[in-house]
């Protein structure tokens, strides 16, 4: 019975930090420890090769439990989630017909994108006609000019239902600054247009109506770190504001709801939520509030869009798994996944039913609904969390010194941060530091999309046409479109370009550079040619020749490379484009025989890909 009660592993000396850092180094054989094992993230902070217990001494999560301030490990004592689907409702009847049968199929959260002219007693009445508005979150989206008035129309509605308003939990994405990130234009009264909307919601304790639109910025491309301090921002304007025309702080907070996106970073996804509820509980209660509880944030999760592609589409929804997983585990209120075929249609039943069920998944087989927090105590997790945490601070503080966040769109400070983080994940994806499986990486060179591929451009912010945009706007091109145009490209030109793999000598490092090439190509959808290898150079040459080779590429190793390059060059003599695969050292050696064209890991894949086509004349 003794030996039962020992604790496991105490029999073991304890081993300290930095004993295992040099055994780690010992290991490495000389390697740099940082440059080899301690990641620079883009947030701005390095992460760790391994945490131990003694890099959590002193947090706030450590002594934290759920539903209680500052809310970091939840602001509720479960981990349900509502799960929401966007219905854009172009006839009511319809709509409403198409809610009721989502409804049966797992959806308890409905968004209801709403045109301006269809916002009226009877549009509202048949829309919610026979729809259990008060176990079922009602969220509106519509033009700003009429949120006010539909949050009207929605109140009348549940009175003469005589729906209890206590119970009613949405939404009214009212947002004046989506409008001026989006289309440049700068919105009057801002501050008389959130006070009507926030009276006009009063007698509905449970219904938010100031949206602070977070998704955009990580559908622009952002940081984690920069979404966070930004939204930060954005809803501590909406506080700001309101208080400053004598509203209370209770009032306000309990008003602001926040729709963050969700990127691939799966745990830092899950550090920035938990860090979310944090800071937004030290923002609210600087405002002095009377309740406690006025420091939850309410928080919706939204998969991103900047990472879907249009090729091998159905990538998407790994994406958008490990995304909608990270959301619930960190404990957000909500969630909509975005269908697969976003990019380039309509969703369709089948989109919207895997898209749905991606959810479900979680919750019904996988009860991520029956765990509160599950990273809680995690070394790594809790350290992602203060160090985005503190990073998205920094954003907040800047912003906050730069006048606020309505002054910094004003002046183009927030989209050009955010444009620049895009920029820079976007060169990211054409240099293969950031992957997009099936664009960039390992794509399907059998796939066509032209008939598919439909670039979306409309206005979006309810006035009916182009809008001339009066300051900086976001820039939402996604990550993989420059590929996708490459791809369109090769779709459209007379001929699919041939690429040939001439694999010789090193067994080794011909097949390596042979795939290498043959992915690094089928990028820009060129057809690719393998070869087990060949015993010449010359017997390489005829059969890519013979095979109407566009581009030949050797693959060999770097030392056989100051022969077999020379020789390979000479006797194809210009009967197709001829390629290096590598960056041998002879390099300079082979460019003054004529041989300029290399390609390897440090290539800029995009680039150097758009530069094949110009030669090939694929416009």
């Amino acid at each position: 019975m003794a030996n039962s009660k020992e604790k496991l592993f105490e029999q073991f000396p304890p081993v300290s930090t930095e004993a295992w850092i040099e055994k780690v180094k010992a290991d490495l054989k000389g390697a740099d420890f940082e440059k080899k094992l301690v990641w620079r993230t883009n947030e701005g902070f390095n992460v760790q090769p391994m945490y131990r217990a003694e890099n959590t001494e002193g947090m706030k999560s450590t002594d934290s439990v759920p539903g209680e301030y500052p809310y970091i490990r939840g602001t509720k004592c479960d981990n349900k989630w509502f799960i929401r689907q966007d219905i854009e409702v172009e006839d009511v009847a319809v709509a409403n017909a198409k809610a009721k049968e989502i409804l049966g199929k797992g959806v308890t959260s409905l968004g209801l994108k709403l045109k301006k002219d269809d916002i009226n007693a009877d549009a509202v009445a048949k829309l919610l006609d026979g729809i259990d508005v008060e176990s079922v979150e009602i969220n509106f989206c519509c033009c700003i000019k009429a949120a006010k008035n539909l949050t009207e129309l929605f109140t009348v509605y549940l009175k003469n239902k005589g729906a209890d308003l206590s119970k009613v939990k949405g939404s009214v994405n009212f947002d004046p600054f989506k409008r001026m990130l989006k289309k440049g234009r700068d919105v009057a009264d801002v501050a008389d247009m959130c006070a009507d909307i926030v009276k006009a919601a009063s007698e509905l304790p449970l219904f938010r109506v100031l949206s602070v639109d977070a998704s955009m910025l990580c559908n622009a491309g952002s940081y984690i770190s920069q979404e966070l301090g930004f939204a930060l921002a954005w809803g501590n304007e909406y506080m700001s504001m309101l208080t400053d025309k004598g509203m209370d702080a209770d009032t306000v907070a309990k008003k602001i709801k926040f729709n963050f996106g969700i990127s691939s970073n799966f745990f830092m996804e899950i550090a920035k939520f938990r860090a979310a509820r944090m800071l937004w509980a030290e923002i609210v209660t600087a405002y002095n509030p009377e309740a406690k509880d006025a420091a939850k944030i309410a928080s919706h999760a939204e998969t991103s869009t900047f990472n879907m592609t249009v090729y091998d589409a159905y990538v998407n929804l790994l994406r958008s798994q490990t995304e909608t997983m990270s959301a619930a585990l960190a404990g957000v209120d909500s969630i909509c996944v975005m269908p697969f075929d976003t990019p380039f249609k309509a969703s369709d039943d089948f989109s919207e039913r895997i898209a749905r069920n991606q959810q479900l998944l979680l919750k019904e087989e996988s009860h991520f609904d029956k765990i509160v927090d599950a990273s809680a105590g995690s070394y790594y997790v809790e350290n992602l969390t203060m160090s985005i945490a503190e990073q998205a601070w920094k954003v907040f503080n800047e912003t906050e010194d730069n006048g606020g966040f309505y002054a910094s769109v004003k002046n183009g400070d927030v989209q050009n941060k955010i444009n620049a983080s895009g920029d820079a994940r976007r060169t990211a994806i054409a240099r293969r530091r950031e992957i997009l499986l099936g664009t960039n990486q390992y794509p399907n060179i059998n796939e066509k999309a032209a008939e598919k591929i439909a670039e979306k451009d409309s206005c979006g912010c309810g006035c009916g046409s182009k809008c001339e945009a009066e300051f900086a706007t976001l820039n939402f091109k996604r990550g993989a479109t420059a590929f996708e145009s490459l791809r369109l490209a090769t779709e459209n030109a007379d001929k699919q370009p041939k690429v040939f793999m001439l694999t010789i000598g090193n067994l080794a490092m011909r097949l390596a550079r042979s795939q290498f090439s043959g992915n690094f190509f089928g990028c820009a959808g060129y057809k690719i040619i393998d070869n087990l290898g060949f015993d010449t150079v010359e017997e390489g040459v005829e059969a890519a020749v013979k095979a109407g080779a566009d581009i030949v590429v050797i693959c060999s190793s770097d030392e056989e490379y100051a022969t077999l390059a020379p020789a390979a060059f000479k006797a194809l003599n210009g009967r197709a484009l001829f390629v290096v695969a590598g960056a041998p050292e002879c390099s300079e050696e082979l460019k003054a025989q004529g041989i300029d064209l290399f390609i390897n890991v440090r290539s800029n894949v995009l680039e150097t890909l758009q530069a094949f086509n110009e030669k090939l004349s694929i416009k």
